[in-house]
């Protein structure tokens, strides 16, 4: 499968005020993003996957190696606006997103400022509002709304700009229980139903249960790197890194230790209480015929 983001030995520090280097944020991290995939990044505050995922769209250059997106360098400012243009990112807090009074005009600021048709600009805020699920709202004011409408606000904003992949920094962080349900329901929508590349950068287990890659990082480095089944396997080198687990991978290593004969594959409420209850049925058998 063709690559979007290819990251080559990228090291990265911030200074200090006196002008000093910190210890180093990233320590040579080599990384492809594959097209049209979900790739959630998790670690605890500190790992890097912040300052990882802002070097995929040259808000932050490197201090060492290279990151390309779709061939194009980062690093070369000539091309900066074409990357921006390709890879999109959509942050914790709305209200830094939106700049307009109301919703359409808000989704249309960008296209706008890059000055496509008026008649373009339409089409593209009609199809990113109705997307998100908030094209009846297109004439309301933004700070009317709820967290998790305008973070969906501000998704279509990065869409108008139809971008091939999408970068979420911690878009859950402020939502309530619903409004993170429906971002993490649009960032699958948009892999499955519209092709997009969705790159998530989480502190929430469940939340990278959908992805197709599971990226974990501790101290600037890439500790693990596999689906989510596979990395959650391990929930011991998780542990480690001082990382919840996901409640139902849990439940299964529990009972796993406890004597049952089953998978620890299952990660979805649902399929973690289908392997539950297909246990309790051997178990109920066994029982039966002693």
């Amino acid at each position: 499968m063709e690559s979007i983001i290819n990251v080559e030995n990228l090291e990265f520090s911030y200074y200090l005020a006196d002008g000093t280097s910190a210890k180093p944020i990233l320590n040579k991290i080599n990384l492809e993003i594959e097209k049209g995939t979900f790739v959630a990044i998790i670690g605890h505050n500190g790992s890097g996957k912040t300052t990882l995922a802002k070097h995929f769209n040259a808000i932050l250059l490197p201090g060492g190696g290279r990151v390309f997106v779709n061939g194009m360098d980062t690093s070369n400012e000539e091309l900066v606006i074409e990357i921006r243009r390709r890879v999109g990112m959509v942050f914790q807090n709305p209200d830094n997103q939106i700049v307009a009074t109301v919703v359409e005009e808000d989704v249309a600021f960008a296209p706008e400022n890059l000055g496509y048709p008026t008649d373009e600009i339409r089409r593209r805020v009609d199809e990113a509002l109705k997307i998100v699920g908030m094209y009846e709202y297109r004439a309301h004011a933004p700070h009317l709304l709820s967290g998790g409408q305008k973070q969906r606000i501000a998704i279509a904003g990065v869409l108008a700009m139809r971008p091939e992949c999408i970068v979420f920094d911690e878009p859950t962080a402020m939502l309530d229980p619903l409004g993170r349900e429906s971002v993490v329901g649009i960032m699958r929508d948009l892999r499955d139903k519209h092709g997009v590349t969705v790159v998530l950068i989480t502190h929430h287990m469940d939340e990278a249960i959908d992805a197709d890659r599971l990226i974990v990082m501790s101290d600037g480095d890439i500790l693990m790197d596999g689906t989510p089944r596979e990395v959650f396997r391990d929930i011991g080198a998780l542990r480690e890194t001082g990382l919840d687990i996901p409640e139902t991978a849990v439940l299964l290593h529990k009972l796993k230790d406890d004597g049952f004969d089953l998978s620890l594959d299952a990660l979805s409420v649902d399929e973690c209480a289908d392997v539950i209850f297909k246990a309790l049925g051997s178990k109920n058998i066994v029982a039966d015929k002693n």
